[in-house]
């Protein structure tokens, strides 16, 4: 019980340490969503409402890729921007910048997937009218994103979900820096190894609030589409 109030403390007494690792965590995996959904549900568009030569197979490769490991996401990427790698004069590793990328590519394949299912069902009952209206494809793709605003902005929820959750890249390519590239999910798995329950505790408790919020937010908005 003491282990409880000492974590709930350091959240209540805004703890500098705890702040700079909560912050960070919402910089890079709000960051890493946003770019992702704005790729994630272009592609979708274009993908519902054409049909072209390949698009079963980069189906199933987006498919392939939502269930990638995220290990590794960060090991190819180490690889890729080490001193040694072939994007190594970028000198991004163990920055936020390679961290933000690792989450994109993980978050990406889900919202693309995710979207694709919910336009394509929306092309489908609106498409023939939108042709018979002279609608250009541009005009299609937008209504058809504006009529599953509701859907998509769940769909963009769970993928921040996603990338809050997430630890096996993030800890590869960020180095679990203090002060630098340390979040709430690789903290936690630090501070618990070095027995500083306190604060891994504070943390998880933080995680559990930020997703009962998101939880909320999506009730809310299924509620306004029903």
């Amino acid at each position: 019980m003491e282990l409880i109030f000492e974590s709930v403390g350091k959240i209540l007494s805004f703890d500098m340490n705890y702040l700079d690792i909560v912050f960070l965590s919402l910089y890079v995996s709000i960051f890493a969503t946003l770019i992702s959904a704005i790729v994630s549900i272009i592609i979708a568009s274009h993908m519902a409402s054409t049909e072209f030569f390949g698009k079963n197979i980069i189906i199933i490769l987006v498919n392939t890729f939502m269930s990638i490991p995220p290990v590794v996401v960060g090991l190819v990427l180490y690889i890729v921007f080490s001193a040694s790698g072939i994007l190594g004069f970028m000198d991004i590793l163990y920055s936020p910048t390679i961290m933000i990328i690792a989450q994109f590519i993980i978050v990406t394949p889900i919202i693309i997937s995710l979207s694709l299912k919910s336009l394509t069902e929306k092309y489908e009952q609106l498409g023939e009218f939108l042709t018979s209206l002279n609608a250009s494809k541009k005009q299609i793709k937008n209504t058809i994103i504006y009529e599953s605003r509701f859907n998509l902005l769940i769909i963009v929820i769970t993928g921040l979900s996603r990338a809050l959750s997430e630890v096996g890249a993030v800890i590869i390519v960020g180095g679990n820096i203090d002060n630098l590239t340390r979040v709430m999910t690789t903290s936690i798995v630090l501070e618990t190894s070095r027995g500083e329950l306190s604060l891994a505790l504070s943390l998880g408790i933080s995680l559990l609030i930020i997703a009962l919020i998101l939880n909320i937010a999506v009730s809310s908005i299924k509620s306004r589409i029903l």
